[in-house]
């Protein structure tokens, strides 16, 4: 783990290997329901509380959209995303853009950038189809 002074606990464990095993950036709902398979009596709070602790120890990331629910990815690395405005699925997208977007920023304004977030919606491919 990135922080080596959280204690990796069965439940943690469990957590980062359903987030591992998709692609889909779930929400926490999604992920306790998966959780339960292993671990039925596993609580929704477990659930909530081990993903906080895991986006600010670095080891996930926390998609916040101001819904009142997040999605979370599994590659903490800065990344772009699309999210589908028809079925809701989020696609990572293998941009290069973050060192130029940071700086022209910064020459712009004259600031530090210290990260940033970019997102596409509209409609995927499988869901055009229909």
């Amino acid at each position: 783990m990135k922080n080596s002074t959280m204690r990796m606990t069965e439940q943690r464990a469990l957590i980062l290997k359903i987030l591992r095993s998709t692609k889909s950036h779930p929400t926490a709902d999604w992920i306790y329901q998966e959780a339960r398979k292993s671990l039925p009596n596993i609580s929704l709070g477990t659930v909530y509380r081990n993903l906080r602790l895991l986006s600010a120890s670095g080891e996930i990331m926390e998609l916040d959209y101001g819904s009142g629910y997040s999605r979370f990815d599994s590659n903490p690395e800065n990344h772009y995303h699309f999210l589908c405005q028809e079925c809701g699925r989020m696609f990572d997208i293998d941009l290069k853009l973050f060192a130029d977007l940071n700086d022209l920023v910064e020459k712009t304004l004259g600031a530090q950038v210290k990260e940033h977030r970019l997102e596409f919606y509209g409609i995927c491919r499988e869901c055009q189809k229909h």
